[in-house]
């Protein structure tokens, strides 16, 4: 790995000599262990420890198949699918490894008792199997988590249609947080030349997925002059929607918990904010009770930042702790998107207000190949920034997932992994200096 390592931070090796060098047999990764899946029973989710169900292992080089890229990762990230993936809820990966397994021999290499984690990198193409023409060995990347076969017909109108549609790193092996990573070549994507490797690869997950939820025709539709409510608005997903929102001339209602996230909020341009702590919401009167005077309170509290006008789009990704008031704060005819639920997946609503007033729910889960590039292009051009608040290594992977399953964390936490330290792999200093303070927006904070 020294060897492959030194050749990235040369810098001006000869991209055909990446396809000369020696890759070991085995390589360094954040598993989980089939055996643990059930180290956390009868401990409440709060208090379950990814420092104690995240292992830094050896682990052999996976054989690369057809149409596949064999990739040295010098950064990942930290998402909410490594929590979940790392706590064993709501169900334990090895269930979708094993069910992948099934498909095909190939498939099968998925099957281990072990589970390489993560779902975002940028890193330098080292192999490409047979069948790839697009990419070559020393091209620097970055890759989108969607996975599919589409031998079948329904996803090739929207790749996220596919029947055997996964996320890689959470429903594959082999994923990002490692010395190196195995995907489909299809979910290649050209790093953003003016970007650090860690800030490259933070956007991934969440900047595809919030372009699809907010501004894609399958999920928002967003349009000039919409008022979008986006929970979270400082966070890993709400931070890519908020600039979506300002960038396509939308006006967001970022809700926030802090007057140091509605600050980051104010820095992106956001004028209309809700910080829900200090204005004390409490959507729920107990665990099985919503209260209705609070939907009715924070819809005159939007309605008053607004100048009397209601929500055209609400970005829900918290789940069932907001989404009663997310649907009651909609205007007639318009729309919830919603993702991740990351404060409960069982949410409940007062239907009268949506089927009496032609409101839609749209469900959004990550994005097809189209809108991942989209997203991508976005962030290379300089037009959507990075919102990587901190920086961890690898052995400390454990730490960084635990920060962002206690909501510890801002925007995106990054992971080292084959870089030795941060701010390496810029390649367009001028596009970088000026965005640097954009970029820069959420570091330690």
């Amino acid at each position: 790995m020294q060897q492959i390592l030194d050749a990235i931070l040369a810098g001006d090796t000869a991209p055909e000599e990446f396809g000369h060098l020696d890759v070991p047999e085995s390589y360094r990764a954040v598993t989980v262990h089939k055996d643990d899946a059930v180290m956390f029973e009868g401990i409440d989710s709060k208090d379950k420890d990814p420092r104690k169900s995240l292992h830094l292992d050896d682990v052999a080089v996976p054989e690369l198949g057809p149409g596949e890229a064999l990739v040295a990762v010098m950064a990942s990230a930290i998402n909410y699918n490594t929590v979940w993936t790392s706590i064993f809820e709501p169900v334990s990966t090895f269930g979708f490894l094993e069910r992948y397994g099934r498909l095909s021999p190939l498939a099968k290499r998925h099957d281990l008792p072990y589970h390489v984690v993560g779902s975002d990198l940028a890193g330098v193409v080292l192999r490409t199997g047979p069948g790839v023409h697009l990419w070559q060995p020393g091209a620097e990347v970055v890759a989108h988590c969607l996975s599919v076969e589409l031998e079948g017909p329904d996803g090739h109108n929207d790749t996220m249609l596919d029947p055997e549609q996964r996320i890689w790193g959470f429903e594959t092996n082999f994923g990002g947080l490692a010395h190196l990573a195995l995907v489909k070549a299809n979910q290649l994507m050209p790093k953003p030349a003016h970007l650090t490797w860690e800030e490259a690869a933070s956007p991934g997950l969440v900047n595809c997925t919030a372009y699809r939820q907010l501004v894609s025709k399958n999920g928002g539709d967003m349009k000039q002059g919409d008022n979008v409510l986006i929970w979270g608005a400082s966070g890993g997903l709400g931070g890519f929607a908020t600039q979506y929102a300002l960038n396509g001339g939308a006006t967001p209602v970022c809700v926030v918990s802090s007057d140091d996230k509605a600050e980051i909020c104010r820095s992106m341009g956001a004028e209309l904010i809700i910080n829900r702590n200090e204005e004390g919401y409490r959507f729920w009167k107990d665990e099985r009770t919503q209260d209705p005077k609070e939907w009715k309170r924070f819809g005159a509290r939007i309605r008053e930042l607004t100048g009397g006008e209601d929500i055209d789009i609400v970005f829900e990704h918290p789940g069932r702790e907001t989404f009663g008031a997310s649907v009651f704060v909609t205007r007639k005819g318009g729309t919830i998107t919603t993702c991740a639920s990351t404060s409960g997946y069982m949410h409940e609503y007062d239907n009268r207000y949506l089927w009496m007033n032609l409101k839609r729910i749209i469900s959004s889960h990550f994005a097809n190949y189209r809108e991942s590039w989209e997203a991508n292009r976005l962030i290379a051009k300089g037009k959507i920034h990075p919102t990587l608040s901190r920086t961890y290594a690898l052995e400390d992977t454990g730490q960084a997932a635990l920060d962002v399953h206690q909501n510890a964390h801002q925007g995106k936490v990054g992971v080292l992994c084959l870089a030795p330290e941060e701010g390496l792999g810029v390649r367009d200093a001028e596009l970088r200096s000026q965005h640097v303070d954009a970029i820069n927006r959420f570091r330690g904070v």
